[in-house]
């Protein structure tokens, strides 16, 4: 195996691979790459077992063809320290290194024999889809921050998709909770697919979002009883999914909060993020005391003091309630219009979180006890 290739493609790829590999594995072949030079392309191959990350990079200079695996975070160290757009050389020694050079470094680095790394071949051809880059990083974005850290109950520790139906249009929704917040977001389907509902695993979601961040095209999507697979112009993420069942989470979206209270996005988030200065771990309460078109912002903790701020607002009841400052953040970060919506019931009864800039994601915040 012998080849050149070019340092910002290999460092690209190299970085996307970090992101599959897991840092402390037992078997030592997970930590490796695989690498597979044909005539023009370099395949880069990484998993964890759950998760197999596979990238082409064309426009190699293949002087031999040849496979063999080396240790990833070793080889991404060296490559992302090679100055941007020089030439690497590459080639297979006859101990079994892979020699790496590039201008006046010259590195020797251990591998695996290729034989070792663990593939599976699977026909995911029999449904797929294709929906746009940028739709399916918009349902990761509005719902990924939703997702549960608790391990005992793993169904919500990933983002639930399926197919819905609202006034004869077909959607894919998106929706994760960890139970004191919860994220629901659509896009349009040009017409029903066949998709069976699935829960995706949050690192796969993480991965899928870093390689969509720089990506501008169509996703192919499959689905396999328990796998998926994302196929984007030159990568592709084939994953396990998570086995449970997700909550029913209609029955959560309030019905009956008919207080709206309408403010400035900018002006909230801002005034949030100053008054939750004072928590140190972010975890007490912002209250908001409302009255009419005023909402008074206050967060006070034992350690480090208080802190208030009154924001003018559209707003016509009387009511006291407090909610996490980390969870109001999260929303309103995501919201694309100039405004935020929260409509309210009463001080013990979750709030239901709007965007006027995107009718199709809607949001849900438990109160705190205040």
């Amino acid at each position: 195996m012998k080849f050149n290739v070019n340092q910002q493609d290999l460092q690209q790829a190299l970085n996307y691979c970090q992101g599959v590999i897991e840092k402390r594995s037992t078997l030592p072949i997970l930590s490796n790459i695989l690498l597979d030079a044909k005539k023009d392309n370099l395949t880069i191959t990484a998993t964890d077992l759950d998760l197999i990350f596979i990238h082409k990079v064309d426009n190699i200079e293949a002087v031999e063809e040849g496979k063999t695996t080396t240790t990833s975070s070793t080889m991404y160290d060296i490559v992302r320290k090679i100055p941007a757009g020089k030439k690497i050389s590459l080639k297979l020694n006859e101990s079994n290194k892979l020699h790496l050079e590039s201008e006046k470094s010259v590195f020797n680095l251990n591998c695996i024999s290729a034989s070792e790394f663990p593939l599976t071949e699977e026909n995911f051809n029999d449904n797929e889809f294709i929906i746009k880059s940028k739709n399916l990083l918009k349902l990761l974005n509005k719902c990924k921050f939703s997702i549960s850290n608790d391990e005992t109950r793993h169904y919500l520790s990933g983002i639930f998709f399926h197919q819905t139906e609202v006034d004869e249009k077909n959607y894919l929704t998106a929706v994760a909770t960890d139970s004191h917040r919860m994220s629901i977001s659509k896009i349009k389907l040009d017409e029903k697919k066949i998709f069976e509902p699935i829960i995706l695993p949050k690192k796969t979601i993480f991965q899928l979002c870093s390689l969509l961040d720089n990506y501008d095209g169509d996703v192919k999507i499959s689905n396999l009883k328990s796998k998926i697979k994302f196929e984007l112009n030159n990568s592709i993420l084939i994953s396990k999914l998570i086995d449970g069942k997700f909550p029913n989470y209609i029955q959560v979206i309030p019905k009956n909060n008919q207080k709206k209270l309408e403010v400035n996005l900018k002006l909230f988030l801002d005034s949030v993020d100053r008054v939750a200065s004072v928590s140190l771990d972010k975890k007490d309460g912002v209250k908001f005391l409302l009255s009419k078109e005023t909402l008074n912002l206050s967060v006070n903790n034992a350690n480090s003091g208080d802190g208030k701020e009154t924001l003018l607002v559209d707003f016509n009841h009387d009511l006291e309630i407090s909610f996490n400052s980390r969870y109001l953040i999260d929303v309103a970060s995501q919201i694309d219009g100039t405004n935020i919506e929260i409509f309210l019931n009463d001080s013990g009864s979750p709030a239901l979180i709007k965007d006027p800039g995107d009718f199709d994601s809607i949001y849900v915040i438990m109160p705190m006890k205040g």
